[in-house]
Order: structure tokens, then C-alpha cells, then sequence
């Protein structure tokens, strides 16, 4: 069964001077976030740009594929945690998302190196939003295993 999630924006102005607003009108759980196109482009004065939210889509997806992929292995994960850079840059043919790189460091007891990092890749490669991104997206991940007295 597919499964829909809305968002809705409201925009007031041009491009460069106008400025608008974000909603997660599915879910609720956030309501009006301002966005402008300074906050993609230049500082972000405290406003987000879809390259953010891509960031934050990512690495929660990314998190919960690996926490999958990890217990389905038999080594549930104690804790995850991920970021995920998303670079925006201006190319010959207009400004594009071009990369996002993961970054995660997990607790997980009882797996070998090698089996993690096969883990992270393959979450990197299956997670919905990766598989989004594929082909058009550099896509990256560094993992890190941490240990107990980490």
C-alpha cells in the first residue's frame, strides 16, 4: 500500500527578495518554517532551505536502514547516530543538490568491522531517499564503529 506524506510552502516575492514559509502538513510536526533563497545560497540567518530538510530526510532514512540492516544481522545497534551533509552549488546548468554525504558512528556489540561497514554501504544504497537520489546525487558514507569506551 503506498503510503502519501504533504508538505505545503507559501511564497511572497521574486526569488532573490521574496521569502516563504514551510509546512508539514501530513504529520504537523512543524508549521511555518521560513525559508528564502539567501538561506539556500548565502548564510542561513536562522532559516532553512530544501537542501537542509533533504539532509535531515536522509539521514533519518539512512538511520533507520541501517538500523535494519545491523539486526537483521544479529547485532541490533545500541545507538546511532548520523548526519548527513547535502552541498549545493551552482554548475553550467543552474544550481543543483550535488552531493550528500553521510556520516555515522554507531555502537553496535558483537559485530566485526567488515560486516558494519558492508551494512552502512548497503543502507547507503538502499534507503529510499538514497534510492531517490541515485544517479543524480553523489551519495557517501563514512562509518565509524565505536567501542564501549568510545
Amino acid at each position: 500500500m503506498a503510503v502519501v506524506r504533504h508538505a505545503t510552502v507559501t511564497w511572497t516575492g521574486d526569488l532573490i527578495n521574496g521569502s516563504g514559509t514551510v509546512t508539514a502538513y501530513s504529520s504537523g510536526a512543524f508549521t511555518d518554517l521560513p525559508v528564502s533563497w539567501s538561506a539556500r545560497t548565502e548564510n542561513s540567518d536562522g532559516l532553512t532551505s530544501p537542501e537542509e530538510l533533504l539532509a535531515a530526510a536522509h539521514a533519518s532514512c539512512f538511520s533507520m536502514a541501517f538500523s535494519s540492516n545491523l539486526a537483521k544481522a544479529g547485532h541490533p545497534p545500541d545507538h546511532i547516530h548520523v548526519s548527513a551533509e547535502v552541498t549545493f552549488d551552482k554548475l553550467e546548468g543552474g544550481w543543483t543538490v550535488v552531493s550528500s554525504a553521510l556520516e555515522v558512528a554507531a555502537l553496535v556489540p558483537g559485530i566485526i568491522e567488515a560486516d558494519f561497514q558492508e551494512a552502512a554501504e548497503a543502507a547507503k544504497d538502499g534507503c529510499p531517499i538514497s534510492r531517490a537520489l541515485k544517479g543524480n546525487v553523489a551519495l557517501s558514507v563514512d562509518a565509524v564503529l565505536e567501542t564501549e569506551d568510545h
